[in-house]
């Protein structure tokens, strides 16, 4: 770069470079001017000695953005740029008058080739210039990288993409937070669970960038002391985080809430979900037969994510049930095991619909066993249907489910029909309820054909003390 004098980035593929080549021939034989060109050292045509930037090294330190850029230098600091061809602004630049006399007075320039994503991602990391401070594991010339990943244990079973530093700066261009933010401690290591962090298992899952920000809210979530993330990885029940995303954000990255919302076939839905559960194993420890003790687990413990259908419903989000506006980008994680179906075709008011998903809700765990776990509800589009014909909204359905969950004690007693689980002798003739006042979540999914709603149980019988639901916005 010169000490002093002038600096231009051209390229052959931009036609305001080329329709300017006579500007540039004229400052040269001035001895004024140094070109650089990004794409064809020949161009332009004439020049001698136009500097070789093919790769881009100098346009980078420049930071340019439109080609041609015309830099001034005074002992070796800039001083002074304009982009494009303006003769105006030339002519002031350089103290020359009479610029391209022959060329019109104003011509937009064209896009610099350093700030096309893929090439600007290998520049910040061949400068060193790029926000990640984790440890840069290289692997061998024949090692193939996917099974490098399963063999440092970074996979879920499942091939994980390998997680290069271009594909982590990619997926950090997906929020505005900082990479070196630290989201909270991550148990069981207890160690400091980063936005970069969080980014490299966004990568390996298969996450895009613009799904950045709901994984990282989703994590939030599952570090917030409510949740208790070391309690459910240590259980020997099923659960997992279960994260239900609300807001237009969902619809922004193609999330499905409708027709097998819960199942497969989503990319943003599944690699969501994978991206929180990898991340709790590889940055918090949380692997099966290690600190994760779980009897069975659930196959949701690979990925358990989709959202609430809020265009199709006709009931409040479930932002709003969580003290949200209606509206806001939020996601609500839930401790949860796999999905128990609640099947009900014949039903066509709702009194009788709501008794079959009471008894349903009393099965989970088991009949007797009371008091049981928190429980989110999914009702499916059609049991919707059948609710607001009755005109019966999403509070009168939890209010009618919530009275119906107190049950006789002597009906659930230890012993009575040849079970041995149930509740205590000493408390017979009193009433027993299978959830807490606020055990009970709902949410409206799935696809327009089907009488077939589900529950998803929560981790353990419902106290003040075990995991909470947990809702977070989403900061982009």
């Amino acid at each position: 770069m010169q000490e002093n004098g002038l600096v231009v980035v051209v390229k052959r593929d931009c036609p305001t470079c080329v329709m300017i080549a006579p500007v540039l021939q004229q400052l040269v034989e001035q001895g004024s001017l140094m070109v650089y060109s990004q794409d064809d050292p020949a161009f332009p045509e004439g020049i001698a000695d136009v500097a070789d930037d093919t790769l881009l090294d100098a346009s980078y330190r420049l930071d340019v953005e439109i080609v041609p850029t015309l830099v001034r230098f005074e002992d070796g600091r800039e001083v002074d740029r304009t982009y494009g061809w303006d003769r105006a602004a030339w002519e002031s630049l350089t103290g020359i008058g009479d610029l391209g006399a022959d060329l019109p007075a104003f011509k937009p320039g064209c896009g610099a080739l350093n700030q096309e994503q893929d090439r600007l991602a290998e520049l910040k990391i061949r400068h060193d210039d790029t926000p990640m401070v984790s440890r840069h594991v290289q692997i061998g010339a024949k090692e193939d990288p996917i099974e490098a990943c399963y063999e440092r244990g970074w996979s879920d079973g499942l091939p994980v993409i390998p997680p290069t530093q271009t594909r982590v700066l990619a997926m950090l261009d997906g929020t505005t937070r900082s990479a070196d933010e630290v989201l909270g401690l991550m148990p069981s290591n207890l160690d400091a669970c980063t936005v970069e962090k969080v980014a490299i298992n966004a990568v390996m899952a298969g996450c895009r960038p613009e799904y950045l920000p709901v994984v990282l809210a989703a994590i939030e979530a599952v570090l917030d002391e409510d949740y208790c993330l070391h309690g459910t990885l240590a259980t020997t029940r099923f659960v997992g985080p279960v994260a239900i995303v609300n807001g237009p954000i969902a619809r922004q990255i193609g999330m499905n809430g409708r027709g097998n919302a819960l199942g497969q076939g989503n990319r943003a839905n599944d690699t969501i979900g994978r991206a929180v559960q990898l991340a709790v194993r590889n940055i918090g420890g949380g692997k099966p037969q290690g600190v994760d003790r779980a009897t069975l687990g659930n196959p949701g413990k690979i990925s358990y994510c989709f959202c609430e259908d809020e265009e199709g419903s006709a009931w409040a989000p479930l932002t709003v049930d969580r003290g949200l506006a209606a509206g806001a980008n939020a996601v609500t994680v839930f401790a949860g095991y796999g999905l128990q179906g609640v099947i009900d075709d014949l039903a066509r008011t709702p009194e009788e619909l709501v008794e079959t998903m009471a008894a349903s809700l009393r099965a989970v765990d088991n009949v007797k066993k009371f008091p049981g776990p928190d429980c989110l509800l999914v009702v499916c589009p059609e049991h919707e249907r059948t609710f607001m014909e009755g005109r019966w909204d999403k509070a009168r359905v939890h209010k009618e489910l919530m009275a119906r969950m107190a049950v006789p004690a002597d009906s659930v007693l230890r012993g009575l029909g040849g079970m041995a689980e149930g509740v205590k002798p000493e408390m017979a003739g009193k009433t027993v309820s299978k959830l807490l006042p606020n055990g009970l979540m709902i949410v409206r999914a799935g696809g327009g054909a089907g009488k077939f709603s589900g529950i998803i149980a929560g981790w353990t019988p419902g106290t003040p003390e075990s995991s909470r639901p947990v809702t977070k916005e989403v900061k982009t």
